[in-house]
């Protein structure tokens, strides 16, 4: 099947990641470019094609390198069949693969789509792989029959819904998603593209799916797709003559449109708090933005469409904030894998999941449980918590209250360039409230690790120079610290500025965005930062403003 080119420009400059991938022809190891084997080319086919269709679906485009040159499909006819037949012949059940001819740049490429499958596919030499980000990750057996049952939870989606017609769907919104997709063709095969119809009887029938991204009312269709939030006051919520609720917004609209609305309605009653940073305090938003955003794409991404009696609900307490998604977790995910922030993937919505990642609210999948954690900790706050309530609302629990003392707090900052993970920060504040000194089984116990992860975070640790043993051979670690001293050194950003303010005797935030390539406003808060160590002095206001050398600057000692 060949293929208008302009519709498969894309090909070339689309990021590679859960849907996607680029895989070429060609070997050029030893400096040589030299055309694979026919056989190795159909192992990835089949390796790349199944762990697709064990995850969400994807489009494998071969001819094609990484970094988008078109190098194309050059093998004889005779051996076409070894390549094509791959998604068949070399996987467990046959893969339901189409592939389609498309030239690019002069030269022919081939480019295979594989939907997400019910089944758990197997590869001829018997591994199990599921597409993770851009990686094709094995996963053990023991986890077949769970994904199994997982997978038989994604039909709502799919279900479709035959008195919806294309011109219930919002054009705007289409060409929004046809411009970041880079595709030209017509709403109805964008939406093709996407597994997001299906054509019965030479008309076009509309998935659930569709109906939710796209729709001009979706609640016409789903009487429960919106976002109720509540402000209460305090850290419990009341009722009768005692109802505590603040605000209530009740967010409604299609879910690209959904998702924005909530970051909208939300931002406004995020506090910000001071943090004391390189000797001036700087201001950070209560809860880490990142990680409460997130929250709600999962929750728009995953919830059970099936249950149609409750919305999404978000609560904002004094001292937490509860983000609430109808439904039970995908198999194989559990609350343990989210309470350790692993990372894993399952999608119960793959299509919605599909758009919105193509739509730019969601990045590799698998990892935004692992990145919320990391956000929370980085910010000395409590991981997030993780609780199924009712047996089918998931919730997640985000806490303003920062995890350690202030002077905890401060301490810590003396690693802040070691760049160490969460849990060797936690180690640290322990060992901090422990006159110095760990052992492993402490971390173990602190983190919840097996021997095996200990040994390797703490010997990073001991690389660093951050820790050592208190003796040969012994279980007792202590911290290696040093007197902090306020230091007088000239930040290298201000090296760089130097021969500007030498020549001019000042500069300017121009000057700085145009020396150091920062937007206006990353160069208005180095210059604050320069100002508050001592380095400038302000000079003027608004866009007058001048920043001429300051003491420090001047008799750095």
């Amino acid at each position: 099947m060949q293929t208008q080119a302009s519709d498969w420009i894309w090909l070339k400059t689309h990021t590679e990641g859960q849907f996607f991938e680029r895989k070429s022809c060609f070997n050029r190891s030893n400096g040589q470019k030299k055309l694979r084997k026919a056989r190795d080319v159909a192992r990835d086919v089949a390796e790349t094609l199944s762990a697709m269709a064990n995850a969400d679906g994807g489009i494998l485009a071969l001819g094609i390198e990484d970094d988008g040159t078109v190098t194309g499909f050059h093998y004889p006819e005779k051996r076409w069949n070894v390549i094509l037949e791959a998604p068949r012949r070399l996987v467990s059940p046959p893969l339901k693969a189409s592939y389609r001819w498309v030239e690019l740049d002069g030269k022919q490429v081939l480019v295979f789509e594989v939907d997400w499958s019910a089944d758990v596919h197997q590869l001829s030499d018997g591994r199990y792989l599921m597409r993770i980000g851009d990686k094709n990750m094995p996963f053990p057996a023991s986890d077949i029959a769970a994904i199994k049952a997982g997978k038989r939870k994604r039909i709502t989606e799919s279900r479709l819904i035959p008195d919806a017609t294309l011109q219930d769907l919002d054009p705007q919104l289409l060409e929004a998603l046809r411009k970041k997709f880079g595709f030209t063709g017509p709403a109805e095969e964008l939406l093709d593209r996407f597994r997001l119809i299906e054509r019965r009887n030479g008309r076009i029938v509309l998935s659930l799916a569709a109906i939710l991204l796209f729709a001009r009312d979706p609640l016409q269709w789903h009487p429960k797709c919106m976002i109720d939030f509540v402000k209460w006051q305090g850290a419990a919520r009341r009722f009768g003559a005692e109802l505590n609720v603040i605000k209530r917004e009740r967010i409604e609209g299609p879910l690209p449109v959904l998702i924005q609305e909530a970051f909208n309605a939300l931002q406004p009653h995020i506090r910000e708090r001071q943090r004391l940073v390189d000797l001036y305090f700087e201001e950070r938003f209560e809860y880490p933005t990142f990680a409460w955003q997130e929250a709600i794409i999962n929750a728009v991404a995953h919830r059970d469409y099936a249950l149609e009696g409750t919305p999404i609900e978000i609560w904002l307490f004094d001292d937490r904030m509860e983000i609430r998604s109808p439904g039970q977790l995908v198999e194989p995910v559990t609350l343990d894998h989210l309470r350790r922030g692993e990372q894993i993937h399952a999608s119960r919505n793959p299509r919605i999941v599909r758009v919105l990642t193509e739509w730019g609210f969601m990045r590799e999948l698998g990892e935004g449980i692992t990145r919320m954690h990391e956000a929370m900790l980085r910010e000395g706050l409590k991981p997030p918590e993780f609780r199924l309530e009712a047996g089918s609302i998931l919730t997640v629990i985000l806490y303003n209250t920062p995890i350690y003392p202030p002077e905890t707090t401060r301490w810590l900052q003396q690693f802040e360039k070691y760049d160490l993970s969460p849990n060797q920060k936690r180690l640290l504040a322990y060992a901090y409230a422990h006159e110095g000194s760990f052992t492993s089984r402490a971390y173990q116990k602190l983190v919840g690790v097996d021997i095996y992860t200990a040994s390797r975070d703490i010997k990073d640790l001991v690389r660093k120079g951050i820790v050592r043993l208190t003796k040969p051979r012994g279980r007792v670690y202590e911290v290696i610290t040093e007197e902090t001293t306020v230091t007088i050194e000239k930040p290298p950003e201000l090296k760089a500025l130097e021969p500007i303010l030498k020549q001019k005797g000042y500069i300017k935030n121009s000057d700085i965005r145009e020396t150091l390539n920062l937007s206006v406003s990353q160069a208005r808060r180095l210059a604050q930062r320069l100002v508050n160590l001592g380095f400038l002095t302000p000079k003027g206001e608004k866009k007058g403003r001048k920043y001429v050398p300051g003491p420090r600057f001047i008799d750095p000692s």
